[in-house]
């Protein structure tokens, strides 16, 4: 009894599932990966003598108690909300944000209330906003 051969078609090794997965692992590559900008220049910067000019804006001042409590130009505030610190920036500085800003706070006051002086001074416009510090006690006088 002669038995017949089936007639095999080629064998071979389907690559397409290989493809879609090295296809994924590049997106997924560019995707998580972090690119940084990196400037290599030297910038010397001129030199100025700070002169006060007699023009310049009255300053607004923010005070910040301990407990986190607000003051405007010396006007106490009734409560801690940012929407109250914005209205009295804006009653104080006339609508005119170009004014200086300083905000002043108590070492010991929390990070959340400086953050909200400065998100309510933000959104108001204001861009000349500096905060108050104290140089610290030169160490080992006697």
């Amino acid at each position: 009894m002669k038995f017949r051969r089936q007639h095999r078609g080629e064998d071979g090794i389907n690559l397409t599932p290989l493809i879609d997965v090295v296809f994924l692992l590049l997106i997924f590559f560019m995707v998580s990966t972090t690119f940084t900008k990196e400037t290599h220049l030297n910038v010397d910067l001129p030199e100025a003598v700070a002169n006060p000019s007699q023009d310049q804006p009255e300053m607004i001042e923010i005070l910040i108690g301990v407990d986190g409590s607000f003051s405007v130009d010396g006007n106490s505030l009734v409560n801690k909300r940012i929407d109250t610190l914005m209205k009295a920036l804006n009653e104080s500085s006339e609508g005119n944000s170009q004014r200086p800003l300083i905000i002043t706070a108590d070492a010991k006051t929390p990070h959340q209330a400086v953050v909200t002086a400065m998100d309510a001074a933000g959104q108001l416009g204001f861009v000349n906003l500096s905060i108050t510090t104290k140089r610290p006690a030169h160490q080992g006088e006697g």
